[in-house]
């Protein structure tokens, strides 16, 4: 049996390190979530050249050759299917962006569309 002033040390230190542990995790994936954002925004500008068709508010982009994108705030798999197949007038980027970059500009787009 374990004594009641040691089990109560025990439960005060698993709890700082229960604290610990929450804060770590939440900052590092904070950090990696915004260098993705970061990384999207650039192939939306860039690479991407989505600026030049598709009105973004966080882009800076005013274009209206293809739907605002302020206003029909796309989820990211509708960005995914929609930069990955091409939709209407928009070509498919399948060949010329990564699916790794095609996600990420995904995740830049899903985000700052809501804001």
């Amino acid at each position: 049996m374990i004594p009641n002033f040691i089990m109560k040390k025990l439960i005060i230190n698993f709890s700082k390190f229960l604290f610990f542990l929450t804060i770590t995790i939440s900052v590092f994936n904070q950090v990696k979530s915004d260098e993705i954002y970061e990384k999207g925004k650039i192939i939306f500008l860039e690479k991407g050249n989505c600026a030049a068709c598709h009105t973004l508010t966080d882009a800076g982009s005013e274009a209206d050759i293809g739907p605002n994108l302020n206003q029909i705030k796309p989820d990211i798999n509708r960005v995914i299917i929609a930069v990955t197949n091409g939709i209407g007038v928009m070509p498919a980027y399948q060949g010329e962006l990564t699916t790794e970059e095609i996600e990420t500009v995904g995740h830049y787009v899903s985000i700052s569309a809501e804001n």
